[in-house]
């Protein structure tokens, strides 16, 4: 994992350790959804749903991990 700044946090004001936090969550989220760097539409929709959950105040990249995880399994169950 790289500390380089993601392009969807750019605009989204949160210190360097929720930023690297956000950006770790997003990180493993791709990688566990196997998205190519070239899933431009789906990793934009994770990264929005990162960003303001950590807006809401989730900053644990663990638990960001698991929370849109598990939203993406509901998800794919309702279809």
């Amino acid at each position: 994992m790289g500390t380089a700044m993601h392009p969807y946090i750019k605009d989204a004001v949160f210190d360097s350790e929720a930023t690297r936090a956000l950006a770790r969550a997003f990180d493993e989220i791709c990688r566990e959804m196997k998205l190519p760097s070239t899933a431009d539409r789906a990793r934009a929709n994770i990264a929005i749903r990162v960003i303001d959950l950590g807006r809401e105040g989730l900053l644990d990249p663990i638990l960001l991990r698991e929370r849109v995880m598990h939203e993406v399994s509901a998800m794919r169950e309702a279809v």
